[in-house]
């Protein structure tokens, strides 16, 4: 079995003693679930522990890659040995060997999180024993004789699904996609491979960084650990300065502006871009009206000089935003909707929103972002400003009035509204 140097075709690594990776090594591809980049491929991570009365494997790997799976793992263990199947996760690059490995095994009993229980169908097409699956809580115990598996539950990292498991012994924590990352390094340990700062960074940016609530939930389940190695489903496992990866999510999951605002204002931003001054304008009059009000601090954007993604970071601190656009061609411009699109990296539902814009012909941006907006799980208080061409003084107040109206949002001081039931469309109105 391999120890040192470079992963070998068929064999399995021991990582701890009688713990074993049984992964695959995926190092030629450069796109994975569409929305990530993978300059150096990616790593399947499987694994196997061994115990004086069987073995338990966590995780599987993604189908193409079955073949060297079971080649590793039939090579630390046999068949009929394998007490249990651990799913710390349901994606299908953790669990496309599973079906082949259910049957390899049929003494095995499969753990995973209650949550996973309804995903296990989809998975799995052909009948299953149900006295074969066990869902389990962190109460859960598996003794495989001088080895105990226990489970922490770390729901949406990134699936409702995932949990974590932890060897009580060695103090391993099997941690599915947490501290993960797309990197493919044949030296497999991080204290071996190629320097996979950017990509661990990377990933944690693109996968857990909309999940920022529970990362923190779930590290302060991890921090407690007396922690000796981390082993991820994806890219090196940790074995050097494990905790210091755990204090990395901390420093990702901290919120970026709390000395900036804190909790003592809430934050408005204003973004905009506009073909002749019109829609800035009124992007100036919707700042104007929501500084108005007392504990908002208000910030414009001209969405022309800037790149969208540092707009994200201000994005996930922020309480509202308001967007504003001219109409070219029926649609918001090309600036607004790259914005708009970057907004599923972060938690943005429940935040205020509101949109605005000036337009020649038809005016269908501000209806198109707002229905972004709601799309996204946004609060949009108000219908917003639409304006043809040049704005009049009006106009430009009720620009005034739109961010004043979401600044008091904001602050909770909005006037109730009064609704004349006896009126005609007195709901729609």
């Amino acid at each position: 079995m391999s120890r040192a140097g470079a992963v070998l075709p068929g064999e399995p690594v021991a990582i701890a003693p009688d713990v074993f990776w049984v992964g695959a090594l995926d190092p030629d591809l450069r796109q994975f679930d569409i929305i990530l980049r993978t300059a150096n491929g990616t790593s399947y991570n499987a694994y196997a522990v061994r115990g004086s009365e069987g073995v338990a494997v966590i995780d599987t790997v993604k189908a193409e890659f079955a073949e060297d799976f079971f080649a590793r793992l039939w090579s630390c263990c046999r068949p009929d040995e394998i007490r249990a199947i651990v799913l710390n996760h349901l994606e299908p690059d953790h669990t496309g060997a599973l079906p082949a490995l259910l049957k390899a095994a049929p003494q095995a009993s499969l753990y995973l999180s209650y949550p996973a229980l309804k995903m296990l169908k989809g998975l799995v097409k052909e009948s299953l024993d149900e006295a074969r699956i066990i869902p389990v809580d962190e109460d859960t115990r598996i003794d495989l004789g001088g080895r105990t598996l226990r489970f922490l539950h770390t729901p949406y990292l990134h699936w409702p699904d995932t949990q974590c498991t932890w060897v009580e012994e060695e103090g391993l924590l099997f941690s599915g996609d947490v501290f993960g990352c797309h990197f493919c390094d044949s030296r497999l340990f991080n204290d071996c491979v190629g320097d996979f700062r950017f990509s661990f960074d990377y990933y944690y940016q693109h996968i857990m960084r909309p999940f920022r609530e529970h990362v923190l939930t779930a590290l302060d389940l991890i921090e407690p650990l007396p922690l000796r190695l981390l082993a991820p489903a994806h890219g090196p496992i940790l074995r050097d300065a494990p905790t210091s990866y755990v204090r990395r999510y901390r420093q990702l999951a901290a919120p970026l502006l709390a000395n900036e605002a804190g909790g003592r204002e809430k934050t408005l931003l204003v973004f905009y871009i506009s073909a002749y001054g019109n829609t800035e304008r009124m992007a100036q009059a919707v700042r104007n009206g929501a500084e108005g009000v007392e504990g908002v601090r208000v910030s414009m954007y001209d969405l022309a000089g800037g790149d969208p993604g540092p707009f994200v970071d201000l994005i996930e601190e922020a309480d509202g935003l308001v967007f504003g656009s001219p109409t070219i061609n029926g649609d918001a411009v090309k600036p607004v909707w790259d914005l708009l699109s970057s907004l599923t990296l972060v938690k943005v539902k429940g935040k205020f929103g509101g949109a605005f814009g000036s337009y020649g012909w038809s005016g269908e941006a501000v209806g198109l972002v707002e229905d972004r907006l709601r799309g996204l799980k946004l609060r949009v208080p108000r219908p917003g400003v639409k304006v043809k061409l040049i704005p009049t003084d009006d106009e430009l107040e009720s620009c005034a009035a739109l961010g004043r109206e979401l600044a008091e949002h904001l602050v909770g001081r909005v006037a109730p509204r009064h609704i004349d039931f006896t009126a005609p469309n007195a709901l729609t109105a």
